[in-house]
């Protein structure tokens, strides 16, 4: 679909020409520390995405959950993220190599509301750490731990707009393929034998089963 050139956006002047004026409470909610209100959050979130970029500039948004408290409050400044078994594309932990600026959304099922966290993050390896990070006797080979430069709760606006939450608003997943179905449709293709991708689809639920921690 083409646009007319002139009507697109250029610089924050014009942006913000487009929308009221930002409320007080917004505009001064932004903390640079983590206080008992962030860390009761996080210590209730079993999820979160997980946002980087690359030396180059491109961006890249990662999911990480686990048991609620997975994450780490280490002081009012500092939190850690174990790094548990994933596809070892090694995206996220590569960008933080490059670029450690980072940030963090964090959701708790049930909770409309989210915690958003910026900051500065560095991959470590400390022993007394990744052992508190076990699960099942496994820790993590590697925490990312985030120096956070600042830190807000979000309004409800996107979450009850989505119904996220919404049991009535749940989607039947059999309406779509199988994960190990699109990805192999997108790649090498996948087997056009209904049983020979029942196996496939079994053997990634075997994975996931051996492999979560």
């Amino acid at each position: 679909m083409s646009h007319d050139e002139t009507e697109v956006i250029a610089d924050e002047a014009d942006l913000r020409a487009l929308y009221p004026p930002v409320s007080e409470l917004a505009a001064i909610k932004a903390m640079a520390a983590l206080d008992g209100h962030a860390r009761a959050f996080i210590a209730r979130a079993p999820f979160l995405c997980l946002g980087t970029q690359g030396p180059g500039g491109r961006s890249d948004v990662s999911p990480r959950g686990d048991a609620p408290g997975f994450v780490e409050v280490l002081d009012a400044g500092r939190l850690a993220i174990p790094d548990r078994p994933g596809n070892n594309r090694l995206d996220s932990l590569v960008n933080i190599l490059a670029n450690p600026s980072v940030g963090l959304l964090f959701m708790v099922p049930g909770y409309d509301e989210t915690l958003r966290v910026n900051g500065r993050a560095r991959l470590v390896r400390d022993t007394r750490l990744l052992e508190r990070m076990a699960v099942n006797g496994r820790a993590p080979r590697l925490a990312i731990m985030v120096e956070v430069e600042e830190v807000f709760l979000h309004c409800a606006k996107a979450f009850r707009r989505s119904k996220l939450w919404d049991p009535d608003a749940r989607q039947d997943r059999s309406e779509m393929p199988s994960l190990s179905k699109m990805i192999l449709d997108q790649t090498r293709g996948a087997p056009e034998d209904e049983g020979e991708m029942a196996k496939i689809d079994a053997g990634l639920e075997e994975a996931y089963a051996k492999s979560m921690y």
